[in-house]
């Protein structure tokens, strides 16, 4: 083959390319071509499943970019840009790339990532050039007749490349700029001695998919078919051509043509899969990273385990082995430091999640807070030797303070060697039909007839609903239009639509970040151009900076007991009160982590729990599969003596669930204890189990059952099970498999819901207050639990402009008992800036006398008329000695009276006030007017507007008997 496609958008040029790569590694296998580019705009997206992908069918991956070259690139100029082919000839280039294009985001975006030649000339190592297509600047320079400028600027790109490594495209998609550049192109690549390289712009895959390129366009920019102003392609040649195509589109040109595959053969880049490349740990003089690693889980040993720890001191030196031998002893450490960081800075962090909750060295550091010993978690659920994947410790943090621990580690790494991760969001379904059907000219009502008849499943696709959904079928069937709309739909379905930032990813470097991937700008937030999953595969590390609200409420509960004058952590809550569990067995669990769902409700009251196992027990049965085995659950747990185990082996396993398989981690014990597997190969077996690898489950369940001399299985006839008996359990293993639950993950999950139903129980206001502060805004919650206080007898006051906070807290009534007061910050229109105001200024001079006082005092700027307003109707003067229908009748002007004050102030003139004149001589004008008070239902109205909830009561009151 000597024609290579050097020229080629994917679909992750994005809304501007429509070569999926899947289908893209197909067509040149159709075609017979053995080689190809990846060129996306501007971004490196794709590079690495391009690559894997194509090194996965035999064919050889050309690594590039289509930059955009500006000027200058710090200099801001609209439309200041051109387009110029990038490829990389080996790793020195392709991390020159990624240097540039990390640069070209976060220092020339403009519009678009921008670099300038001077950039190119400083990274041009490794890199070859081509021309480019229409919009590079030596095709536009010769369209303008500018033929020095032209011969100049190759002159310059052959200083700056080198001869070798700069090429004069050549491309005929049919336009007439092209018939009219083309001859000029060669002209001046004989003139100047710069070969030539024939392309083809590729942004599909077949011509039959240029109307889906312009579909895609159109959703790209908001526009539709019919806009005559829409940006548009020309031609319908843009797609992926034959080598014989491509010669009998420049005969005599040949060797352009040639020269593709040549120049593909050139470019090497190789990405690494196997190396693992982590950041090395600061770790003080004279210690190495082993040697603090044991100290610091050597202390907390001692502080976990201060009586018996021959069990816990040898599972620690097992798992600190295998930590070493793999190479993760930085990891842990860098884990338990900004842990520790955020910890000794007051921000709440989880007691774990996920797999790690099994390792005794991750509760040794205090990474985590539950003890794998009692409650059997296994470490090699997390980390072991014959599963070489990197470990992957998930860490929750109060949601409100997590960014100052991912600011902690880019100060301690380097902000170069830290990254958030870029996330795509993808043309789904519904989605993809709502906005082709846009494009297409259908009314709203047309596609949401169209977008509805499409299941709301997880995971459902075009074709599945067309499957499943007569309503669909009949639609598409039954009308020409929507048939078009669907097969448009179809094309487009599953691209990456757009770039954001992952929710909680972040990557850290022992190197600069861009040695090993390019960057780019997300709304001022820097991010990898790679998502998670292919930072993993390079062998990067990333941990996952959770957000988790119930923190941030457990943290303000605590708080706001702590106003009461008991302080205590959320390790000093129980995790055994028979009280909390009553609470949980009667259903009531609103705001409980993970319990507080109508189905999760109705299953505890059901379940009964009565220890912390039931609790992780129902963390992991309440889900799609598990379900099944509720009813056996509970009748097992209700009558244990009809609990029946196909072997006794198998009881000091699942006693603890009553005879059900409910934890990935049951069925590794099982295969350990009664065939002899170990840990490690144990997990291996869960997971082909998982994934339904039959041929690996074939091969396992002789295994299992006989035993192998060859595997180091000794199978569990051996063990005494009888063969039919270890067959029925192999059976029941694999079916369960596919949906058992990481215990280590419900556990620790366990915990906090543990924990906020303990609060919740002993202290219900402050629970409850802390709870609606992480609602704010969200009027149906914070109604929600309004209705619940009030139903056990916890009022809830309105808001009052001397006694509220910003947010929700809890006072006591005369009668001392606690009722939550509503937070100023809640009322609409009054902004968080101006609360701070209004208490700050309260703090320092006193309670407001009523509405008049408090508008000189924080009126004006600081608080507008409208702020006011909303005040007063949500009931925040009412216990200032007037009716609100009266205060709403004087705050108009009373502001105007401020606001005239203070410009006669910066006038340089002295008001009444400045003399020290008592207010009733002042302002004669401060009266409220005698009217009538606004009835009930107009005054419940007024609340339910600036705050989203009646508060002092609720229309339908009179009837509630």
């Amino acid at each position: 083959m000597s024609f290579v496609n050097l020229h080629l958008h994917t679909e992750y040029s994005l809304l501007d390319g429509a070569c999926r790569i899947k289908g893209l590694v197909a067509r040149l296998k159709e075609l017979g071509q053995d080689a190809c580019a990846i060129t996306d705009h501007g971004v490196l997206y794709g590079a690495v499943d391009f690559y894997t992908a194509m090194k996965d069918a035999g064919l050889h991956p050309v690594i590039g970019c289509e930059v955009y070259v500006a000027e200058d690139m710090h200099v801001k100029r609209e439309r200041d840009y051109s387009h110029l082919i990038l490829l990389c000839e080996n790793e020195t280039g392709y991390r020159n790339l990624c240097l540039m294009d990390s640069l070209a985001f976060t220092e020339g975006f403009y519009y678009k990532p921008r670099i300038d030649y001077a950039l190119l000339e400083k990274h041009h190592e490794g890199l070859i050039a081509l021309s480019a297509c229409l919009s590079g600047d030596l095709p536009r320079a010769l369209l303008d007749g500018r033929y020095e400028d032209a011969r100049a600027y190759v002159e310059k790109m052959k200083r700056i490349m080198g001869p070798e490594h700069f090429y004069i495209e050549l491309q005929d998609h049919g336009l007439p700029d092209e018939k009219t550049v083309l001859p000029r192109l060669i002209s001046i690549a004989e003139q100047t001695g710069v070969q030539t390289v024939v392309t083809n712009d590729c942004h599909y895959l077949t011509e039959a998919d240029a109307d889906a390129q312009e579909v895609l366009m159109c959703i790209q920019t908001g526009k539709t078919l019919e806009d005559d102003r829409r940006m548009r392609m020309d031609t319908k040649e843009m797609y992926v051509k034959s080598e014989a195509q491509m010669k009998a589109l420049f005969p005599g040109h040949e060797d352009a043509v040639d020269r593709t595959a040549e120049i593909a053969r050139r470019c090497r880049v190789d990405f690494d899969f196997h190396t693992i490349h982590l950041p090395k740990f600061p770790v003080p003089d004279g210690e190495t990273a082993e040697s603090m690693l044991r100290r610091l889980c050597d202390e907390g040993l001692k502080t976990r385990y201060p009586d018996d720890q021959e069990e816990a001191r040898e599972r620690l030196d097992y798992e600190l082995r295998v930590i070493s031998q793999m190479g993760y002893v930085d990891y842990f450490l860098i884990v338990w430091d900004f842990i520790h960081y955020a910890k000794t800075h007051g921000i709440m962090v989880g007691p774990g999640r996920g797999s790690g909750a099994g390792s005794i060295v991750a509760y040794c550091l205090d990474i985590t807070e539950l003890d794998p010993l009692k409650y059997q978690l296994l470490f090699e659920r997390f980390l072991n030797p014959e599963r070489v994947t990197m470990p992957d410790i998930d860490v929750d943090f109060c949601y409100e303070r997590r960014q100052e621990v991912i600011d902690y580690v880019a100060r301690k790494y380097g902000q170069d060697h830290v990254s958030q991760i870029i996330t795509f969001g993808t043309m789904a379904a519904r989605g993809v039909i709502r906005d082709v059907g846009r494009v297409l000219g259908f009314s709203y009502q047309e596609t949401d007839q169209v977008a509805k008849a499409i299941p709301m499943d997880l995971g459902m696709t075009l074709r599945k609903a067309f499957d499943i959904s007569k309503e669909l079928r009949d639609l598409i069937e039954g009308d020409p239009r929507i048939e078009r709309l669907y097969n448009t739909a179809l094309t487009l379905e599953g691209m990456p639509r757009h770039a954001s930032t992952h929710a909680a990813g972040v990557l850290i470097t022992g190197e600069p970040v861009t040695h090993f991937v390019p960057l780019q700008t997300n709304d001022d937030v820097v991010t990898t151009q790679y998502p998670m999953g292919v930072i993993e595969k390079l062998g990067l590390l990333k941990v996952d900076f959770l957000g988790l609200r119930t923190l941030t409420v457990i943290r303000d509960a605590l708080d706001l007991i702590r106003q009461r004058g008991i302080s205590m952590k959320p390790q000093d809550i129980p995790l055994d009160d028979p009280e909390v569990y009553e609470m949980i067995s009667a259903g009531d669990t609103d705001g409980v982590f993970q319990l507080e769902g109508g189905g999760m409700r109705s299953f505890l009251t059901g379940m009964q729990p009565k220890c912390f196992e039931d609790i992780i027990a129902a963390i992991s049965l309440y889900r799609p599969g598990p379900m099944e085995s509720i009813p056996r659950y509970i009748e097992g747990k209700q009558h244990p003596e009809r609990v029946h185990y196909e072997t006794p082996l198998l009881e000091p396993i699942l006693s603890v669930t009553y005879g059900c398989m409910v934890y990935q981690e049951q069925v590794m014990q099982i295969v350990r204890d009664l065939a002899g597997y170990s840990y490690g190969r144990s997990d291996l077996v869960r997971r082909a189990m998982a994934k339904k690898k039959h041929d690996v489950m074939a091969k396992e369940r002789q295994y299992f059952v006989y035993g192998s001399e060859e595997e180091g299985v000794r199978g569990a006839v051996a063990s005494g099970v009888p063969a039919e008996v270890a067959e029925k359990i192999f059976d029941e293993m694999t079916a369960f498999a596919s949906y058992a639950f990481n215990k280590s993950h419900a556990a620790a999950y366990g915990v906090v819901a543990v924990r906020t139903a303990w609060l919740k129980k002993h202290w219900p206001a402050e629970f409850m207050a802390a709870m609606m502060n992480s609602f704010v805004g969200n009027a149906p919650k914070i109604a929600a639990y309004i209705h619940y206080c009030r139903s056990r007898g916890i009022p809830v006051l309105p808001p009052d402009i001397n006694r509220s906070g910003r947010r929700f807290t809890v006072e006591l009534m005369a009668d001392g008992k606690p009722a939550v007061r509503f937070g100023l910050g809640g009322v609409k229109n009054v902004g968080l800036g101006a609360v701070d105001h209004m208490i700050a200024e309260r703090r320092q001079n006193g309670p407001y006398r009523d509405v008049f006082d408090f508008c000189r005092r924080v009126g004006g700027q600081e608080l507008s008329k409208r702020a006011v307003e909303c005040l007063i109707m949500a009931g925040s003067f009412d216990r200032c000695g007037a009716t609100r229908s009266q205060t709403m009748a004087v705050y108009d002007s009373a502001m105007a009276s401020e606001a005239q004050n203070r410009r006669n102030n910066v006038a340089g003139q002295l008001s009444l006030f400045d003399l020290g004149m008592p207010a009733e001589y002042i302002a004669p004008t401060e009266r409220y007017p005698q009217m009538p008070e606004y009835s009930r239902q107009e005054l419940l109205r007024q609340e339910k507007e600036v705050t989203g909830v009646y508060l002092s009561g609720h229309p339908l009151d009179e009837y509630e008997s």
